[in-house]
């Protein structure tokens, strides 16, 4: 079977959001969005529980001119946020009760009749992707649309999308076509074209990569996203030299003592 995963190409994006309205639509996922923020076009706002595809309008920035060269010009640009899928995945790592699961396509699926409602899952996403629906407690995500998968489907956000911003395929042909586009860019003379793929972080790669113009942070895609259960090795190793040092302290004390 092979590993599957997300190209989202935001130099391709419109902005319709036709792949959160195919996302909600097959996934029978909670209406959202309706609520005045006051702040942007963007109604949905962010990823969430009843957002499984979001895409971010990056307004009021601004990012060097065509070539480099020229001065910073107004940008409005837009790119569409989904789970990463991460290798090395916090949220699953966290799980106690096995709810989930790391699927043959290589996504990572949340099984809603499993969760709990802990919340470990939230806490140590380094996306800030997963999130509880209030009114059972339990956790969302994108599914990777697994259920289509089985049956030899693209995921629905994909297959709407009408620029191809968000394609889908086997992951190293993807990356390929993404180092590709990406020289294709740079040809043409656009210089702050970066690809979003974290292999060198103890993520370890994500099943959802993307192509953005300038800072990645712009598109709340974090520089060095960790997993974080890494940090619990140093916890650990400091725990054992601390407890290390007690038993020989104590140790020590009772042979002194002994001697006198």
């Amino acid at each position: 079977m092979s590993v599957t995963a997300f190209l989202t190409d935001s130099t391709l994006c419109i902005g319709c959001k036709a792949c959160e309205v195919a996302c909600k639509e097959w996934n029978q996922v909670p209406a959202d969005g309706f609520d005045f923020r006051a702040l942007s076009y963007d109604n949905t706002g962010s990823l969430g529980h009843s957002t499984w595809r979001h895409v971010k309008f990056v307004e009021n920035g601004a990012v060097p001119g065509f070539g480099g060269n020229a001065s910073e010009v107004f940008s409005w640009g837009f790119s569409s946020d989904v789970c990463k899928h991460c290798a090395n995945a916090g949220c699953l790592e966290a799980c106690p009760t096995g709810a989930i699961v790391r699927t043959e396509f290589g996504g990572v699926y949340i099984q809603p009749d499993v969760c709990n409602g802990c919340g470990y899952c939230v806490v140590c996403c380094p996306f800030g992707v997963v999130e509880r629906r209030p009114e059972d407690g339990r956790a969302f995500k994108c599914t990777f649309c697994y259920d289509r998968q089985k049956e030899g489907l693209e995921p629905a956000c994909a297959t709407a999308c009408p620029t191809e911003s968000i394609k889908f395929g086997e992951i190293e042909h993807l990356r390929d076509t993404a180092r590709e586009r990406v020289r294709d860019l740079e040809e043409k003379g656009f210089d702050d074209v970066n690809l979003y793929d974290p292999t060198d972080t103890s993520v370890g790669g994500i099943h959802a990569f993307f192509i953005v113009r300038g800072d990645p942070k712009t598109y709340n895609l974090p520089p060095k996203p960790e997993v974080p259960t890494t940090y619990l090795k140093k916890g650990w190793m400091s725990a054992g030299i601390a407890a290390a040092a007690m038993v020989a302290g104590a140790f020590l004390a009772f042979t002194g003592s002994s001697d006198r």
